[in-house]
This record gives C-alpha cells, sequence and structure tokens, in this order.
C-alpha cells in the first residue's frame, strides 16, 4: 500500500478505537500508584491488551508489575515503552484550574504516566489490526514498564537482555510542545546509606551509645563541602529514609539517607559516587557506627538516534498534531495565568531546542505546531530510565502538548490536565505516530538496519549498568 493509504487506514482504526483508550487513560488515572507498586495499573493495561489478542508475559524480571504484551511474528521487532505509575502527594481533581486533592495528600499522575501507557496500548492495538489486515513480517511488543518515578525498571530489563531481541523501540511523554526528542538527559544513580550503631538513654548514658543519627548529618556536611571539588555539572541530592527514632532523648542506632547523583554520562556518576562512599565511610568512622552502602538503580543518560528518529518524525507529520477545540484552549489559558515568570521560562528550554522560531511560542498557552527533529549536545537536567533503553537499542521519544506551556512539572496542575479533554486528544495522536512509525519500520527494515548502526557507531556497543547483576529492584516505601 502507498504510504498516504496506510497513513489513513491506522489513524482511521485509531478513531474508532478512540474512546477506549481515552477510558484506558482515565481509569489509570483514577487508580494512581507509585513505582513498583502499580498492580490495578498494570492489570488495566494488561487486560486491555488481552482481549486484543495480544500474548502476555507478567512478572517480567521477577518485577511484578512489569510485563511484556506480544503481537505478530518475524523481523523487525518493534518495542513500545509503556510507563503508568504516579507521584505522591500529587492527587487533584481532574480539569479543576484550583487545587482540589481528591485524596489529601494521596498520589496523582502529576507527570501524565496514565496517558502514556494507554497511548502506547493504543498503537500497538492499530499496528495489531492493521497486521490482521496486511499480513506482513514484523512484530510489536508492549514493554509495561513500572516506576519510572522511583525503581527504575526498563534499567533492570536494560541490563538483564529483555530488549537484546528489540530492532529498535518507540515512546512517548506529555508534554508542553509536539516534537521528537533530540536532547539528551541526565545520568542519575540512587543508594542507599544506612548506618547502624548502638542505641542508649541520651540523658543518663549518653557515652554508651553510638549515633546513626548522628552519622547521617556528619556525611551530608561532607558531602555539602565535596560539591565545590566535583564537575560543574554534578547534581546531589538527598533525603533521610529512616531518621531515628521519634524521642530526642534516645541516642539514635540507625538511621539511612537516599542519595541520587546525577552527571551528564554514568562514568561520571558513578566516578562521584565512590568519593560520596568515601564521606559516608568517613562519617562511619567519627561516630563508630557501621555504614552499609547499597546502589540500587540508576538511569543512563538519552542517545538520540537520528534514523529512528527520522521516521518518527516522519509519522509524526503525517498523523498530525493534537486536535485541540476551544474548550481545551479555554482551560489551558485559565492554567497559563496562574504561572510564574520563572515557571514559563523553564518551560521554554525544551520549547527552544524543538523550534526554530520558539520564542514566538513564550506567550501561546496550547502549542499546536510540530517543532522539528534535530540532534542536540543539549542536556536537560532531569533523568528518565528511556535513557538505558537508548543504549541497548535505537530508541525514539516522541514529546505532545498535553497541558498549558507554562505548566510545572510534577505539579498537581499537570494532574489536573492529564485527566482533562487536552491530554485526551493527544493520546489520540501519540497513539497514530507510534503506530505509523512502528509500520514504516516495518516496511523499511534497511532504515532499522542503519539505526542500530548508528547506535554501535555512538556508544561502540557499551552499556554500563551500575547494579550488578541479580540485584533486585528495591519496592520504595
Amino acid at each position: 500500500m502507498e504510504k498516504r493509504k496506510y497513513t489513513d487506514r491506522i489513524c482511521q482504526i485509531v478513531d474508532q478505537k478512540q474512546d477506549r483508550f481515552i477510558e484506558l487513560s482515565d481509569a489509570v488515572w483514577s487508580v494512581p500508584e507509585t513505582g513498583l507498586k502499580e498492580y490495578k495499573s498494570s492489570k488495566l493495561l494488561m487486560d486491555a491488551l488481552e482481549e486484543e489478542g495480544f500474548q502476555i508475559e507478567r512478572n517480567v524480571d521477577d518485577i511484578s508489575t512489569a510485563f511484556i504484551a506480544t503481537y505478530g511474528s518475524g523481523k523487525p521487532v518493534i518495542g513500545l515503552l509503556a510507563e503508568f505509575d504516579a507521584l505522591p502527594g500529587l492527587s487533584q481533581k481532574a480539569g479543576s484550574t484550583s487545587h482540589e486533592p481528591l485524596v489529601e495528600g494521596g498520589p496523582g499522575h502529576g507527570c501524565g504516566h496514565n496517558a502514556l501507557g494507554a497511548g502506547v496500548v493504543g498503537a500497538a492495538v492499530a499496528v495489531k489490526d492493521y497486521l490482521k489486515e496486511h499480513p506482513q513480517s514484523g512484530t510489536v511488543k508492549v514493554f509495561g514498564c513500572p516506576g519510572e518515578e522511583d525503581g527504575w525498571s526498563k534499567m533492570f530489563l536494560a541490563r538483564d537482555g529483555y530488549f537484546k531481541e528489540v530492532d529498535a523501540a518507540f515512546t512517548w511523554h506529555p508534554g508542553h510542545g509536539n516534537f521528537v526528542q533530540g536532547f539528551s538527559f541526565t545520568a542519575n544513580i540512587c543508594a542507599y546509606f544506612e548506618f547502624v550503631g548502638k542505641s542508649a538513654h541520651a540523658a543518663a548514658a549518653p557515652q554508651l551509645g553510638r549515633s546513626g543519627l548522628d552519622a547521617c548529618e556528619l556525611m551530608n556536611v561532607g558531602v555539602n563541602y565535596l560539591r565545590e571539588h566535583v564537575s560543574p555539572d554534578v547534581r546531589i541530592h538527598y533525603a533521610y529514609e529512616y531518621s531515628g527514632e521519634k524521642a530526642p532523648n534516645v541516642v539514635h542506632p540507625r538511621a539511612v539517607l537516599k542519595y541520587f547523583v546525577r552527571a551528564p554520562k554514568m562514568a561520571l556518576a558513578m566516578e562521584t559516587l565512590e568519593r560520596i562512599k568515601k564521606v559516608a565511610m568517613g562519617a562511619a568512622m567519627m561516630t563508630e557506627t557501621t555504614c552499609n552502602i547499597n546502589v540500587t538503580a540508576g538511569m543512563s543518560d538519552f542517545v538520540a538516534n537520528d534514523a529512528i528518529s527520522g521516521i518518527f518524525q516522519d509519522a509524526l507529520l503525517q498523523a498530525g498534531p493534537p486536535q485541540f477545540d476551544e474548550e481545551d484552549e479555554r482551560l489551558a489559558e485559565e492554567f497559563h495565568r496562574q504561572f510564574s515568570q520563572g515557571e514559563c521560562n523553564a518551560a521554554m528550554k525544551r520549547i527552544l531546542l524543538a523550534y526554530p522560531d520558539g520564542e514566538r511560542y513564550r506567550d501561546v498557552t496550547l502549542i499546536k505546531d510540530i517543532g522539528r527533529y534535530q540532534r542536540s549536545d543539549v542536556r536537560m537536567p532531569g533523568s528518565t530510565d528511556v535513557g538505558d533503553v537508548s543504549y541497548v537499542t535505537p530508541t525514539g521519544q516522541l514529546w505532545l502538548a498535553c497541558y498549558a506551556n507554562g505548566t510545572p512539572g510534577h505539579s498537581w496542575q499537570v494532574t489536573s490536565q492529564v485527566g482533562s479533554s487536552i491530554t485526551h486528544k493527544a493520546l489520540i495522536c501519540a497513539a497514530k505516530t507510534m503506530a505509523l512509525a512502528t509500520v514504516m519500520c516495518f516496511d523499511h527494515p534497511e532504515i532499522v538496519e542503519q539505526a542500530r548502526q548508528e547506535l554501535w557507531e555512538r556508544t561502540g556497543g557499551t552499556y554500563n549498568c551500575p547494579v550488578e547483576p541479580g540485584k533486585k529492584p528495591v519496592i520504595p516505601g
């Protein structure tokens, strides 16, 4: 079939079933679950795919909410990456421009992964229906990847070879604009530092105690001094996972710190972590406690791939941008008026990379135009485990406008808008674009092979995972 004909047919399939995909997104939105505990959310996606005839592999890599859904046969094998985890503390009523938590302190989809997963399901179903009508060699696999916010399952799947037979991968993410990603993200390592000492009565016999809490505080002081002597590109964050007993008159025998170490590349993050470990051991020596260090997960920087992203860009241009209406514009405008200049400036960072005339969008409330794909050495400060997949198979990532320009990430405003009709329209666009890109790969396996060669040239076939084989994810508390 000519490209225009299969474009029309795939878009028609998505349009015919769009209500199902929107309902799926809303269903996941209504049961927000945090990383590696998305039991209801993952089941919703698996059930939808199973009903459509996909073969489901559950409990992938011994991760209870990870799955792989497969349809088709032969090469190329195209992976579609689905996420469905929420964020703590971001419960919010859908479509409301004021802060109205549905559950005070409860989780909410403040990054839009409800729509991300539903859009991937929509794409996979469209590819399946197309293959039934037009049989050809090609396999589509949906990878249900839990814990993108905390847990980072894609790293474990990449480490353990689950993408070894995948020829290329596509995914998407809610954002402020419509473009295929050409920039990178930051590598990140997660490590826990547990200090164990001895309890004692803090008034009667403090000399008999050895405080894990003191060790944590000394470690943090040491790391704060270390910041002057690491690369300016490095970022170090910490939080108390467990800060000891509640009573102040007890020498706290145990305390635990959780650290993130970010750097442009994993090698520099690992090098910095080794220096942090020395600070931790020094704190343990000063307090006569024991320090247990557990590196639990990591995320690599993203390797943009020109060949596979070129297919993705072509697919986006064929599908067209999200088709927003006046009601979407009105809701976006109400949100946009709330945002500070600083929040708008933060949102513009990615817009300026994807649109040659990006400044003209600074005051646009809902971006409808399609940006360009251009690989850039610019690195965004955040991190994603999509980067790990990009090191083991050519990977393209699409961004689509799902909320008002200027909306701060990981906020209740995101939760509100990704449960609204704005994002409903974007996820339908995402489904069409990823389905088209997948079929284009089936039709042009030579471009997929070109993409794999490009990946080899850029990485040398090397993927550095900071977590040793056999170690399983830590389910966040």
